[in-house]
């Protein structure tokens, strides 16, 4: 029977809590699992598309970190799956920011 290894995350947002912490709020992705065979692959949730995260300027990637399911320090949103979250759409471009 396959094995949970990690969770998949990605940080959607940061917050300060009532001790001026900067804390991180986290949104599970997926899966890495380990098969009878010794094999490994991920499971991705439907609705995640990776161009809704957020990103630091000049980079163009995003970072996605894996938990142990069972470490109970890191405080995961599950999206419930009859209620998928969508991220929000671009803003559209300026007149001047089209190149025709």
């Amino acid at each position: 029977m396959a094995k949970k290894l990690y969770d998949l995350s990605v940080k959607t947002r940061t917050y300060t809590d009532n001790q001026g912490k900067e804390k991180g709020v986290w949104q599970n992705v997926g899966s890495v699992w380990l098969g009878d065979d010794g094999g490994k692959w991920i499971t991705l949730s439907r609705w995640f598309n990776p161009a809704g995260v957020n990103v630091e300027p000049n980079r163009d990637s995003i970072m996605v970190s894996m938990f142990k399911p069972e470490d109970k320090n890191v405080v995961i949103q599950d999206v419930p799956r009859s209620a998928p979250q969508r991220a929000a759409p671009a803003p559209a471009p300026a007149e001047d920011d089209i190149p025709f």
